[in-house]
């Protein structure tokens, strides 16, 4: 009896457990790892590929901003007919019938729109920048949902584990205190402690597995497949500045999301630029080609041609154009406020994530010594109820005792690992090219170079 206490209980399972949770195994072959499982996630993740296709979108605005440079061409034909019955006085009777029809083409090309055109490409500008670090922020996220849905798979299935290993202790701690209650060395009341005790066991052990399958599942949805031999996950803490001081600096330097609300800022300052030139002039050429037929009578042929050049003052529009600047004005202000909101956010995000991750570490150091306490006060208290010193009881409590503390040693080892995952997306830092993830890089300037110059044609460059 005592060997299979100490398979379970003893520093063999200890190590087992440290080693998966930290990274000390020889991985199978087919074993699948936080590398593989973070680059499957920024391949496939859905919410990653939806926000890399409202980029794709944003940059499409560009392109419509630019068209205020370039002219506008309008085609016209009709075709109709007409009978005039003329009767006047002194003069015939006439009918005439006539089929007036024509084309013609118009250009019409903007000279000078007190710069809405060009604050336009510039607030688009600005909006592709923002989208694109909304994008790089959306692609942290993903990555650290990912490596959470990971370890806690790992954790999950080690608790599990614990929780099956001891229904087994139990259940043959159980059949020991039946036996000594048969031939009288121990009351009914320790079997009924004992059959409690097993029964509390069976119920964590379900529970265990319930947490499981709910990690399982976030696995699923945050990767794109079902968890298959996982590899343990390490830290990334070399990847991690040396201080907080270093952390919080470069955070509100690069993080994506305060790089977004900055260019979301340039875009709000822009709009107030593009609305106010409503109230400017604006000159424009207006370019005219025209082929008429049957005008007024039978059989003519016009052809007319013209061009003009027209100077547009707006002298009072009713306010509206005043409101819509002073409405534009305050929406910049908030976008400025949205910042600091938006730095407040960082600092707090880096602060915390960085004593989760010292927090973490010391808990490993606790549990680990609460680990070995535990197993030797459990062996001691073995021995002692061999000879009548301890009760039952006190041999329950001490099996869980150890099961807690190994529990919590499993917990802190998965929070380590979260926990630099966490720090580095605080900071700004978590993507593809820092953790050097076997997955093609998503370049968003790619599509944005391929329509930005774009003068026609309605198919997406992928060929939609």
């Amino acid at each position: 009896m005592k060997r299979r206490y100490d398979k379970i209980y003893g520093f063999g399972l200890s190590a087992v457990i440290a080693l998966a949770m930290s990274g000390g195994w020889a991985l199978p072959a087919a074993a699948q790892t936080m590398d593989s499982a973070l680059a499957r996630a920024y391949s496939g993740n859905p919410t990653l590929n939806s926000q890399r296709a409202a980029v794709r979108a944003t940059d499409e605005n560009v392109p419509q901003a630019l068209s205020g440079y370039r002219p506008r061409i309008t085609a016209s034909a009709d075709i109709g007919a007409s009978i005039i019955d003329s009767n006047l006085p002194g003069s015939p009777n006439s009918t005439s019938r006539l089929a007036p029809r024509g084309a013609g083409v118009q250009v019409t090309q903007n000279i000078f729109d007190s710069g809405r055109t060009r604050n336009t490409v510039s607030q688009s500008e600005s909006q592709v920048l923002g989208a694109r670090a909304t994008l790089r922020n959306t692609e942290q996220n993903v990555l650290l949902d990912a490596a959470t849905s990971y370890m806690n798979v790992l954790r999950d299935t080690a608790i599990l584990n614990l929780n099956r290993n001891n229904v087994e202790v139990l259940e043959e701690q159980l059949r020991q205190t039946r036996d000594r209650f048969q031939v009288g060395e121990v009351t009914r009341t320790d079997v009924a402690q004992a059959e409690a005790r097993l029964s509390q066991a069976q119920s964590q052990a379900i529970l265990a597995e319930s947490n499981l399958k709910t990690s399982v599942a976030r696995f699923r949805q945050n990767i794109g497949v079902e968890p298959r031999q996982l590899a343990p996950g390490r830290p990334i803490e070399n990847l991690l500045p040396k201080s907080l001081s270093v952390a919080l600096t470069g955070a509100l330097s690069n993080h994506p999301a305060i790089i977004a609300a900055l260019h979301g800022v340039d875009a709000a300052e822009l709009q107030v630029k593009v609305t106010e030139s409503d109230l400017y002039p604006t000159f424009g050429v207006t370019g005219t080609v025209q082929q008429r037929y049957d005008s007024t009578l039978f059989g003519d042929n016009r052809l007319s041609a013209s061009i003009v050049g027209a100077l547009t003052i707006p002298i009072y529009e009713g306010g509206q154009v005043y409101a819509r600047t002073r409405q534009a004005k305050e929406t910049a202000g908030q976008r400025r406020i949205d910042v600091d909101t938006q730095r407040d956010t960082v600092r707090a995000a880096v602060v915390s994530a960085w004593g989760g991750l010292d927090a973490a570490k010391a808990q490993i150091v606790a549990a680990q010594a609460q680990v070995e306490a535990a197993s030797t006060a459990l062996a001691g208290v073995r021995e002692e109820a061999k000879v009548g010193q301890r009760t039952t009881l006190d041999v329950l409590n001490a099996q869980q005792e150890l099961v807690i503390a190994r529990s919590t040693l499993v917990t802190a080892q998965r929070d380590r690992v979260v926990a630099s995952y966490a720090v580095l997306s605080a900071i700004g830092r978590l993507s593809s090219q820092t953790l050097k993830l076997k997955a093609e890089t998503y370049d968003a300037r790619q599509h944005y170079d391929q329509v930005k110059g774009l003068w026609w044609g309605t198919q997406t460059p992928d060929g939609r």
